[in-house]
Formats: structure tokens, C-alpha cells, sequence
């Protein structure tokens, strides 16, 4: 049998420098994702940059001005990266900056002006030698990264491309073609803490918390805080159907009329008072209801139509303070239907999460993609692929072309599957309600 231990390092492709880029929200284990993918590269003697902040100083790079060591990007060590692997934050910073916002479909790849972002983030990394770039983000960062890669091979000569691969990272998990992203396991342990926490407190007043919990656009980080800590009920993007769920006719911007899915509010606060009251039917006075931050997005036009918008077109969801409009809602509901008052509090968790200090199985998960970025550029001469793990975290490699659709370049988002077995575990360890 073969000493594994002295194996030969399976090295086909040789890189002068590899520039690492994260961006979007922070999430935990974010540095055994950078630490690992740049220690792989460095064992192999490749010079390895961080990309700071994000594509905040590449999309307006101007050759007359330079990128600055130490303040645009820092040369990453092996000193540098001691005993990070298991760090809070993010070594390199990250922003939400979007270099693809102009590009809404393949052709504007053909607009001189829209690709002025895109072109400048190539120039830009070109201009310290970057030959491959590992960009380590959410869906949205996923959608830039392919833009990019097609913006080369539009433009660009073969052998002056800049390889592409992209780590997936988001603690809503929410992602295609990965079962569960770094980060997520330690936001739901922290947030399930939390709601534990508001739980004793809740029943020392006999009260109830409403709680508003990040994922913007599906239900896992709620539904995995809810399980853990024990709520009384979470309601998410998902379960926002059948008599849950209404139609209305708005105006937008351009003037023209459009139609939109929205959820029927009046509908939700009955549920979640009828939820209150079985529990008092069993002798609980106190609970805490979770609630997903991306119902904002299916509340009523006029109360969202002003809120500002970020580079990739969604609304600031922390403005709409979800949890203190049901509050007031299921405070008042509750009164109409007992003749009695009850404290129903707003709280709202998710920030906190997000820099937690990272449990073990996601440093581990974090540590192969990272070191799946290496694998795939280095040994596999990927292109243009997303790493992701199965099983007993076994790696494998996602064309960006079947996580994006070729026309709009947009990315699907991975809601939870109703009645799916996960879904239906909430359900049954919640407070039991004939509804």
C-alpha cells in the first residue's frame, strides 16, 4: 500500500500570483476559507494576494493611479496567515460593491459603457499580476464572477484571461449545487442561543417575543434558529401560500402597471395569535415566534416602494423593522380576540451571527473549499466553476453555466422545499395548531 503521507503534491498548473476576493456579508469561518486556499498555493510556491475590501478599489482603478500595497491589497505570508484559520471576521474586509450591476443580460456584454466596471476589475488585477482569482461570496457574487468571466472571453485574448473560481459563502444557505455553506451551523447555534435566552425571559414576564432573523430571500437560517432554540413558531418566504398568500396591482417606476405576489398580513397575525392561544391552552403563557427578514419583501407596495435599494437591486430589509410592525399587530389582534393584554416585544438577531467565533465542522467545510479552490485551478485547470462538497465533504466542481441562467445571468435562489422532510421538522416541533 502507498505511503499517503509522502504522496507527490499533484501540481499541473503553475499561477505567478493568485488574488483572493470576498464579498457580501460576513460569515463564520470565512478565514479558514482565505487561510486554507492561500496556504495551499503558498506550499506550492505561488505568490498569493488579498484583494481588500471587496471590488471597492477595483472598479474605478485608473492606471495613472495605481494599486497600493497595504491599502488596495496586502501580500499574504504564511506568517500572515498564522493561526487564522479559526479567527472571527474577515482578513481581507469585504463590501458589496457590484462591478456586473449594468450588465443585465449577455448582450449588454457588448456595451462599451456598461463593461467600463468589469473591464476596470480586470485591468486592475492585471495591473499586480494576478493570473487566477478565487472569489469567495454569496449568489450575488457568483452572478459578478461569471459576468467577468464573460466579459474575458469577449474580450480578452486566451492566454491573458484571468482564471475564475468561486467558494460559495452565505449563512442563509441558499444556495444551488452545495448542500450547506461555511458559516451557517455557527449562526444557527448563535441564534438559536439567543432565542433560548429570550425564551427564560419571556416566560419570567410571561410574554412573548417576535423575532426577526436574516435570510433575505429564503427560510433555512430561521428555520434552523427556530429548531435549535426551541420557538413556538417560524414563518418564512415559504410558507407564504395558498390563503397566506395575495395578489396586487402596483405602478412602477416606468409607469407601468405590474402584478406581485404579497402576503396577507391579516392572515399571519391571526395564525400567530391562534398560536398564542393553544399554548395557553396547555398552561404556557410566554413563547417566541421567528420570523424570516425576506417576508418584507412580500409586504405591500406602498410600504416598500421608497426604501432604498442596494448595487444588486434589493431592498434594505433592516429598514422595514418587520418584528415591530407584528408586534403592534399581534398585540392589538390578541386584545380583540381575549378582551385581555398581553406584552408582545420586537427584537431583531442576525448581525451578531455573523462574525461568531466558528464551530468546528464549519472551519472544517470552510478549510476543503478553500482548499477546493486550489485543487480545481491548480491539479483540475478549472475555469469558471463553483466548488462545492458532498457527502463526507468530497469535492466537486459546478460549471458557473449551470448555477446561472445564460440569458438573464441571474442565479436561483434554493428555498426550502415545502413538506420537505426539514420542513416538515419545524412544523412538528413547534407548538401544535389545527390550521
Amino acid at each position: 500500500m502507498a505511503n499517503t503521507l509522502n504522496a507527490p503534491k499533484r501540481i499541473f498548473k503553475k499561477f505567478k500570483r493568485v488574488a483572493i476576493l470576498f464579498a457580501g456579508g460576513p460569515a463564520p469561518a470565512a478565514n479558514a476559507v482565505i487561510s486554507a486556499a492561500a496556504a495551499s498555493f503558498l506550499r506550492s510556491d505561488m505568490e498569493v494576494v488579498g484583494i481588500r475590501y471587496g471590488y471597492t478599489n477595483l472598479v474605478n482603478y485608473d492606471p495613472a493611479s495605481p494599486l497600493i500595497e497595504g491599502e488596495h491589497f496586502v501580500q499574504i505570508s504564511h506568517k500572515y496567515l498564522a493561526r487564522s484559520r479559526n479567527t472571527q471576521g474577515i482578513l481581507i474586509g469585504t463590501s458589496r460593491t457590484n462591478p456586473g450591476k449594468y450588465i443585465a443580460n449577455v448582450s449588454d456584454l457588448d456595451d462599451p459603457e456598461k463593461v467600463i466596471p468589469l473591464h476596470n476589475v480586470y485591468q486592475a488585477l492585471r495591473s499586480i499580476g494576478v493570473e487566477a482569482l478565487i472569489s469567495i461570496g454569496g449568489d450575488d457574487t457568483l452572478k459578478t464572477a461569471n459576468k467577468l468571466k464573460l466579459y474575458q472571453e469577449k474580450h480578452v485574448k486566451g492566454d491573458q484571461r484571468i482564471r475564475i473560481v468561486h467558494l460559495p459563502k452565505t449563512i442563509d444557505n441558499d444556495y444551488h449545487g452545495i448542500d450547506f455553506t461555511f458559516g451557517y451551523f455557527t449562526a444557527v447555534e448563535f441564534l438559536g442561543t439567543e432565542i433560548r435566552n429570550l425564551i427564560h425571559d419571556a416566560e419570567s414576564c410571561q410574554a412573548y417575543f417576535i423575532v426577526e432573523l436574516m435570510g433575505r430571500s429564503a427560510g433555512w437560517l430561521a428555520y434552523g434558529a427556530a429548531i435549535a432554540g426551541e420557538a413556538s413558531l417560524v414563518i418564512s418566504v415559504e410558507d407564504i401560500t395558498d390563503s397566506y398568500r395575495t395578489t396586487e396591482t402596483f405602478t412602477a417606476e416606468s409607469g407601468e402597471e405590474k402584478e406581485r405576489t404579497v402576503m396577507d398580513i391579516d392572515r399571519l397575525v391571526r395564525r400567530i395569535v391562534k398560536t398564542m392561544l393553544a399554548r395557553e391552552a396547555e398552561g404556557k403563557q410566554f413563547g417566541v415566534v421567528a420570523l424570516a427578514e425576506g417576508l418584507a419583501a412580500m409586504l405591500p407596495w406602498r410600504l416598500i416602494e421608497n426604501v432604498s435599494r442596494d448595487d444588486h437591486g434589493h431592498i434594505a430589509i433592516g429598514q422595514m423593522k418587520l418584528a415591530d410592525m407584528f408586534a403592534t399587530l399581534v398585540d392589538r389582534e390578541y386584545t380583540k380576540q381575549t378582551g385581555r393584554k398581553r406584552s408582545v416585544k420586537a427584537t431583531q438577531l442576525g448581525y451578531e451571527s455573523r462574525c461568531a467565533k466558528p464551530h468546528a465542522f464549519d472551519v472544517m467545510l470552510g478549510s476543503q473549499l478553500g482548499v477546493g479552490a486550489y485543487r480545481a485551478l491548480a491539479e483540475e485547470q478549472k475555469d469558471g466553476v463553483m466548488v462545492s462538497v458532498v457527502g463526507q465533504l468530497e469535492l466537486h466542481y459546478e460549471p458557473f453555466e449551470s448555477l446561472v441562467d445564460p440569458e438573464t445571468l441571474v442565479t436561483k435562489v434554493r428555498l426550502i422545499e415545502p413538506n420537505s422532510d426539514f420542513h416538515r421538522l419545524a412544523r412538528f416541533l413547534e407548538t401544535d395548531v389545527n390550521d
